[in-house]
């Protein structure tokens, strides 16, 4: 008989192995070139990205990677720099500064490999010309509250950005340049992962200054003139620099999601895969996903239990309180809401990366006597919503799912579990 908690806390890590850089990175390395190799890097898995390619790479080796604090990993030759995420510090300045010059003065015969992954865009904090450290702290603090999607973020970033939006490509001429990719984001644009510092941007300043607008967001008049400027344009599809770089995609969501899904069949349990880029408000997808599950523990519809309803993706959440919880664990509260107790549905939402938002658990489960036991403890669930401490109440009834770090990042993870 399968016992609910250990199934989906099973699953989630069935999705976290599926995205191992060590697992998956190795097949896909280039042959050496006759020159140099160097190896930068930023992301939440940039340093076990980084100690993959030292076990498989026989030739010489150099470079350095920058990650979240707390994401490093041992490596030999590759340096790892560890920096603030979500929003972005002197260290991560610092960081994308160095590897700028890491990969200038280089010869067509020399090689770049750039590792990418989720998080880099805030890890690779060098500013544009005329702008400052703080005017993009600022910028990011306020996107992240006001309910942006991961692309209108990045759109901003990139052009804010010395290094993103395929100017990191620019500045290794006429190196040749190899990323890879481990992506977190919704439909897996390169363009959008870690705002794209090896890819043409196919977006402009002027859709950037309409998304602050959008957002009402209260960007310092340096900002907007900077991207009323030509300066802070990106370069476009078709620039010439890019017909010597290449980007693959190592791990995705949708990998990640089908390993899952093998592992509940071979448990016999039917897995039913919802998408791998939902998006939304958080508390809002809970709520469709809670009539999705009553459906089909009442009708058998989309499928008879025991089954498992599997999705990804990136939701949002518009921050109006002041409680602690991120974007799964809002997720998962408001589905507890919508079911109010129903039998039979389990579920487990977290974020891939071991952190949900800023918070030290990767995200929370939920049983059919979730909040009944946070309503014995006086913790009234539709309170803790509208305070955006979805956080809290998990933490008070022991529900709240700790992995630490996990060293790779192909975003949420969420299976809703309907018992026979």
């Amino acid at each position: 008989m399968i016992e609910p908690r250990a199934f989906l806390t099973g699953l989630f890590q069935v999705a976290i192995d599926a995205a191992s850089p060590a697992k998956r990175l190795a097949r896909f390395l280039p042959a050496p070139p006759k020159g140099r190799t160097i190896v930068v890097g930023a992301g939440k898995a940039a340093a076990s990205m980084a100690a993959a390619v030292e076990a498989a790479w026989s030739g010489p080796l150099e470079g350095l990677v920058v990650t979240r604090y707390g994401h490093g990993a041992p490596n030999a030759r590759i340096e790892v720099i560890e920096a603030a995420h979500p929003v972005p510090d002197a260290a991560g300045e610092a960081a994308a500064l160095r590897i700028l010059e890491r990969v200038k003065n280089l010869s067509a015969d020399d090689l770049v490999l750039c590792l990418i992954s989720g998080g880099g865009s805030a890890l690779l904090a060098a500013p544009a010309p005329g702008l400052t450290l703080d005017d993009k702290r600022a910028i990011n603090r306020a996107l992240l509250k006001s309910g942006a999607d991961i692309a209108e973020m990045n759109c901003v970033r990139k052009h804010l950005s010395a290094i993103k939006g395929g100017r990191l490509a620019l500045a290794a001429a006429p190196a040749r340049v190899v990323g890879l990719v481990i992506s977190d984001v919704p439909g897996d644009d390169l363009s959008i992962i870690a705002s794209g510092p090896t890819v043409p941007d196919p977006s402009t300043s002027a859709e950037a200054l309409a998304i602050l607008r959008r957002y009402r967001i209260d960007a310092p008049a340096r900002v907007v003139a900077h991207l009323e400027s030509a300066a802070s344009e990106t370069p476009k599809p078709g620039h010439p620099r890019f017909q010597s770089v290449s980007n693959v995609l190592i791990a995705t969501p949708l990998m990640s999601l089908r390993a899952a899904a093998e592992a509940a069949r071979a448990a016999g349990v039917t897995p039913l895969l919802l998408g791998d880029a939902i998006e939304g408000e958080a508390r809002e997808v809970g709520k469709v996903f809670a009539g999705i599950a009553r459906s089909a523990a009442l009708h058998g519809e989309p499928a008879r239990g025991p089954c498992v309803l599997l999705s990804g993706g990136e939701t949002t959440v518009t921050v109006r309180g002041r409680g602690r919880g991120g974007r799964n664990a809002e997720f998962l509260l408001g589905l507890a809401i919508a079911l109010d107790g129903a039998p039979r549905i389990h579920a487990l939402a977290g974020d891939t990366d071991g952190i949900d938002g800023s918070e030290d658990n990767a995200g929370a489960y939920a049983a059919p006597d979730t909040l009944a036991r946070a309503a014995a403890l006086g913790l009234r669930a539709k309170e803790r919503l509208a305070d955006n401490d979805a956080h809290s109440l998990f933490q008070a009834v022991g529900d709240l799912v700790v992995t630490g770090p996990t060293l790779t990042n192909v975003n949420d993870f969420r299976a809703i579990l309907v018992t026979g």
